[in-house]
């Protein structure tokens, strides 16, 4: 086994080997590996505190920013589990989510402070909220020894559900400080390199591979605040970085930015992303932009999933299993299909058994019995196996909707859009995006005599749920298919266009 069972442990490893090196950088701010532990051993100290102890659950507004990582780093330390989310989530969503988490402690900012008082008024009025700029300015103190367990929940990371019941995945130590070991070998990362992220500290990708990554490799981390198509190149060049990850739709918004000559000449050598984009797409991607692209399949209930192996290229597939690079095999994967496992050539449902993989969801037995069965994790996606050891993805089993790297419910969407009064019923479903991902269509039937236009509905969906979540199209109709049990029939529902729809999609920022 490692040595590194915890995330401080791991953390620590590298601060007793390169305690000077800069290792976080973020808009004109850097941190040293020590000056960073010494941010993170002081905010532990303050939420203690405040409580928080081994068990105690933190929730967090997360952005991209030094103190909500600290935070992160500090919270963790204590043994505490955090439980981040989008800093755009409504008042409607955090209420939903306080409501099932009962955090004592909830970390914010200034910015956010009036939608979160709203949402705890009555879910969680009594918990202590703290500003993260706060804990940030905490004074530094003696470090003590980290309370933290390899088996500990570290993360609760909510993913798909309704408003007021997201699914919770619990995540353990040992799974983020095993994907730190993990990423700097199957990327052939250095501490050299430069890892740049931009994705959200509320998701999985960014603090288990870039953040604990680099920590792994004793790299630098580049912390962006958010994801903007016509500065990223120029972020790369001024930070040095070396390497970033990529999900949804984020390479080909660069792409379809205007096209410089001097956009190979930049400090990136490597891509993390996935799924892979067809070989010559890929191979223009990498041309362009002067980097290797290494594609990879992962879910928040493990980040031990599939990576194309080191040295090798096998375009349009997922890779192989991901392993340890001190512990061995330590990953299994199967694809099943009506209770066997599938040969090379066919399709089937994509199930993973390793130490990485998530307790469970938070207080939801039925919901785990469903994809945990004897240690085998259901992933809910369907793979081509083919007989080079590696899988192809064909497509998602569960009737999530993929969207700008988010995944989301379409019955969250449908119980926002029946909330207005002139709906009378709506179904939701993913169409094909011009990016890659989906785009989400939204299909109502109005009252009769109802004077709503679409537009109206838009914005009134927009006023209960983050942008995302959102509908870019909209379309009356007059009823919705059923099944014999009532159920709506959306296999029946148009996916290409129609002349009766309408597409509202928002103006976007320069750069989005």
């Amino acid at each position: 086994m490692s040595g590194f069972l915890t995330i401080p442990e791991l953390f620590e490893a590298t601060v007793e080997r390169s305690a000077s090196k800069t290792w976080l950088r973020y808009e004109d701010s850097t941190y040293s590996y020590e000056e960073s532990l010494d941010r993170i051993v002081s905010i532990g100290a303050a939420l203690a505190d405040l409580g928080v102890e081994r068990g105690t659950r933190v929730l967090a507004t997360t952005r991209n920013s030094p103190d909500y990582l600290f935070t992160w780093l500090a919270a963790v330390r204590l043994g505490a589990t955090f439980v981040p989310v989008n800093p755009k989530s409504t008042a409607g969503e955090l209420a939903g989510l306080a409501g099932q988490v009962e955090p004592p402690v909830v970390v914010t900012d200034a910015g956010l402070s009036d939608v979160v008082e709203e949402a705890l008024r009555e879910v969680a009025p009594g918990a202590r909220v703290v500003f993260a700029e706060d804990l940030m300015a905490a004074p530094s103190v003696p470090a003590p020894p980290p309370a933290a367990r390899g088996d500990d929940v570290a993360v609760m990371i909510p993913t798909s559900g309704t408003t007021g019941r997201s699914k919770l995945v619990m995540q353990t130590q040992r799974a983020y400080a095993m994907a730190g070991e993990g990423f700097p070998f199957w990327m052939e990362l250095t501490e050299d390199d430069r890892l740049m992220t931009s994705l959200p500290l509320f998701h999985i990708n960014a603090p288990a591979y870039s953040t604990l990554g680099s920590v792994a490799a004793g790299a630098g981390l580049i912390l962006l605040p958010r994801f903007s198509a016509s500065t990223f190149l120029d972020s790369a060049r001024t930070y040095g970085a070396t390497e970033f990850n990529a999900i949804g739709a984020m390479i080909e918004i660069l792409m379809r930015q205007p096209e410089r000559d001097d956009d190979a000449d930049n400090p990136l050598r490597l891509c993390y992303t996935g799924p892979a984009p067809p070989k010559e797409r890929h191979l223009e991607i990498e041309r362009r932009f002067g980097l290797t692209i290494v594609s990879g399949y992962a879910l928040s209930e493990t980040p031990y999933a599939l990576i194309w192996k080191r040295g090798t290229r096998p375009y349009g597939t997922l890779g192989s299993v991901r392993q340890h690079p001190t512990m061995g095999d330590i990953n299994e994967a199967r694809v099943m299909a009506e209770g066997r496992a599938v040969e090379p050539g066919e399709v089937g449902e994509l199930e993973l058994k390793n130490p990485a993989v998530m307790l469970g969801y938070y207080k939801m037995p039925e919901e785990t019995e469903k994809v945990l069965v004897k240690g085998w994790l259901k992933t809910g996606d369907l793979v081509e196996v083919n007989d080079d050891d590696t899988f192809t993805f064909v497509g998602r089993r569960k009737e999530l909707i993929r969207r700008r790297g988010e995944n989301l419910s379409p019955l969250e969407v449908q119980d926002a859009l029946e909330g207005h009064p002139a709906v009378v019923e709506a179904a939701v479903i993913g169409v094909p995006s011009d990016l890659s991902e989906e785009e989400i269509k939204a299909f109502v039937v109005i009252a009769e005599g109802a004077g709503v236009t679409m537009t109206e509905l838009r914005d009134f969906v927009a006023g209960k749920l983050a942008p995302f979540k959102v509908p870019r199209y909209f379309e009356t109709v007059s009823d919705l298919p059923h099944t014999p049990t009532g159920r709506i029939a959306k296999h029946e529902l148009p996916t290409e266009r129609t002349d009766d729809e309408e597409d509202l999609e928002p103006q976007r920022t320069k750069g989005e």
